[in-house]
């Protein structure tokens, strides 16, 4: 069954919608509503876009596939390019938007893009001519970006054109996930976060990255701090590499040095930190990439040296998004609350530099790595990512319902 808000939003006979909600709203459920709605009808060209071609199939995939088939929609399923043909010769297709120019060509009868915000403008821009012949709909969700972002400007026009459409709602109007699980969020999140992926709010970050650093806040003289254990972010882009020493006391983080070395390597980071801290129990937080052989450490990894070396190395399998990772420090700066739990000393002079003055790429949620800025914070980030990861304990949520109307050709989704 759908929420009110739902409802409204499938209900919608505008062309053109486009919803911004808060996390967990129920999106996914929404988008294969209105895709089994269109598909129903024979002989359509049907589209669900994801940023990329990996979160299609992550997201809607499996359910939309077995939900037609428990339909008895479904004639023909092509695994390797996540193509359903049906019944009425009807054709659902997921994409990726990685490589917009890919998806020129075909005539849509309706489209989805998911995660909008996280996409170029130029994917709208080639996919919108596929709309023309067929006079085709499109549905557009996501979460918010800042104010001046594409997604905001997607949104604001929506609200003032023609056959175009607009919702905002909360997570908690979404009514999957309860008030109970909103307000632990609002306590682990940074203010601003949980506005925007909570309360579906266009907050305006004027393009600064770690919006939560203040240097009047953040910045203390942590000398007096013990240095028996220690835990390093590092980074190991090769000029420079990038190395954060922090001491962890009562889940605050305190980065009380750093190493910056130009033109090194992992051996000579390593050298460094035990020469300056020759008695310390020492942990590490390196990039994921760390498990690839390079042909300048003589075929070793990252991971072998640093663990070859007595140093113990916890580490994820896999690269968080940045977008989390980047959430996961500025909670750590500031949570919703206003409680800072992520200190600099003075001295650790880039990295306060690059967490006070990285940006994102005009208009985008790209992150402009063209000053170099962005290895330190990285450093950082792999450190908070993995012991502070931003997450949400939901409880899963029973099946959606389906219910089946008339006769097997026109089975319907409810």
């Amino acid at each position: 069954m759908l929420s009110a808000p739902q409802k409204a939003i499938c209900d919608s006979e505008a062309r053109f919608r486009v919803a911004v909600t808060g996390r967990r709203f129920g999106k996914t459920h929404v988008a294969m509503r209105e895709i089994a709605k269109f598909a129903r009808q024979p002989n359509k060209q049907v589209w669900y876009v994801a940023p990329s071609y990996r979160m299609a199939k992550g997201i809607v995939w499996d359910q939309l596939k077995d939900r037609l088939r428990q339909l008895r929609w479904v004639e023909n399923t092509n695994e390797s390019e996540l193509t359903l043909r049906l019944v009425n010769g009807s054709k659902i297709c997921l994409k990726g938007a990685d490589n917009p120019d890919s998806l020129r060509g075909v005539g849509l009868d309706f489209l989805v893009l998911d995660e909008f915000q996280d996409m170029s403008p130029v994917t709208w821009e080639v996919l919108r001519p596929t709309l023309s012949d067929k006079r085709g709909h499109a549905l557009l969700t996501g979460t918010p970006r800042g104010i001046g972002s594409w997604s905001h400007e997607m949104y604001s026009m929506a609200k003032s054109t023609d056959d175009w459409a607009s919702f905002t709602y909360t997570t908690l109007e979404g009514g999957q996930v309860p008030k109970e699980e909103i307000e632990e969020a609002m306590r682990d999140m940074d203010s601003r976060t949980f506005e925007q992926e909570y309360l579906a709010s266009f907050t305006t970050y004027k393009g600064v990255v770690y919006y939560n650093f203040d240097r009047e806040d953040t910045i203390k003289d942590l000398n007096s701090m013990p240095r028996s254990i220690l835990h390093c972010g590092i980074d190991f882009n090769v000029s420079p590499m990038s190395c954060a020493i922090s001491v962890i006391q009562n889940e605050i983080v305190y980065v009380i040095d750093e190493i910056v070395i130009e033109g090194s390597n992992t051996d000579e980071v390593i050298e460094e930190l035990k020469t300056r801290y020759p008695k310390s129990d020492i942990t590490m937080y390196p990039d994921p990439a760390c498990r690839q052989r390079r042909s300048s450490a003589g075929g070793r990894t990252d991971l072998s040296i640093l663990q070859n070396a007595g140093l113990k190395v916890k580490v994820r399998n896999s690269h968080t998004p940045i977008r989390d990772r980047v959430n996961a420090v500025n909670t750590k700066l500031k949570n919703a609350k206003g409680a800072r739990t992520l200190f600099v000393d003075p001295k650790c002079k880039q990295t306060i530099k690059s967490l006070e003055k990285m940006i994102y790429k005009p208009g985008t949620s790209v992150v402009e790595k063209a000053d170099g800025l962005d290895h330190m914070a990285d450093a950082v980030g792999y450190l908070v990512d993995y012991l502070y990861p931003v997450h949400t304990k939901i409880d899963p949520q029973p099946p959606q319902r389906w219910a089946f109307t008339g006769n097997t050709q026109a089975r319907s989704w409810k």
